[in-house]
């Protein structure tokens, strides 16, 4: 059988994996949703969802710097990664010895072909579709919700680090969430830029989003912005619902509206 990842690499495998270590954490808990727990075989120390799996699981090191010589050591017949989370040294590396499928998500269109393709890929196909069915009509329910509202787009920057104070970009998955909300990302340089307030200016800025991960923000944080944003809201919020894809977005929705 022969299987094509995100980024167009194909490789060939000879039986369904029996034997699949995850790389990232949010496509780890698609894994247990689609209903392998005894194919999974090995996690990153991030992979904290199921509670279970990150309990009883072998763990092999974090997204950036997975232990390769105890990856090797588990015999694992399939890797999944993302070019995002992974470095393409380590995939290099893991590829010598087992297929590495490497997916690639920047909104809630591949997200929702990852959801897919991984239900080819493992024999979870029906699963799988049911998973995306319900998350798509989910995510039209949120837009009509939103329409029916009637309010102003907001203009959003959504932080995801500090020093130095980082930016969610235009071409993210965590953007393209912001805008399922109906509001705007105006942060429209690629990726993760460093912020630089000569770029926005503060008065067009109606919410700051401060994330929970990667960077844990506390109210500490508000404080430190509120003198360059002061006609904004700021909120704290959940990081996993803005930027973790696979099976999360089934509880996003809710989320947002909230």
């Amino acid at each position: 059988m022969r299987f094509t990842d995100q980024t167009g690499i194909s490789f060939s495998i000879d039986s369904r994996p029996t034997r699949i270590i995850s790389l990232v954490p949010s496509i780890t808990e698609l894994l247990y949703e689609l209903g392998l727990e005894n194919q999974v075989i090995g996690i990153t120390r991030f992979c904290v969802h199921p509670r279970s799996w990150f309990n009883t699981k072998t763990r092999i090191g974090g997204t950036k710097d997975p232990a390769i010589d105890r990856i090797k050591a588990l015999h694992p017949d399939l890797i999944i990664a993302n070019k995002e989370e992974n470095n393409a040294a380590d995939v290099f590396a893991l590829r010598e010895s087992c297929p590495v499928w490497v997916s690639d998500v920047n909104n809630i269109e591949s997200a929702m072909e990852l959801v897919l393709l991984l239900g080819q890929l493992t024999d979870t196909q029906q699963k799988a579709l049911d998973l995306s069915v319900a998350i798509r009509n989910q995510f039209t329910d949120l837009s009509r919700w939103i329409s029916a509202r009637e309010e102003k787009s907001r203009r959003v920057l959504y932080f995801i680090w500090k020093n130095p104070w980082m930016l969610a970009g235009a071409d993210t998955y965590i953007s393209d969430m912001i805008h399922q909300c109906g509001w705007i990302n105006a942060e429209q340089r690629a990726r993760y830029p460093e912020w630089d307030p000569g770029i926005h200016d503060p008065s067009t800025i109606d919410l700051i989003l401060l994330s929970s991960e990667p960077y844990p923000f506390k109210e500490e944080h508000i404080q430190e912005l509120k003198s360059t944003f002061p006609k904004a809201e700021f909120r704290l919020v959940d990081g996993e619902f803005f930027s973790w894809y696979g099976s999360r977005p089934k509880l996003a929705t809710a989320y947002f509206r909230e």
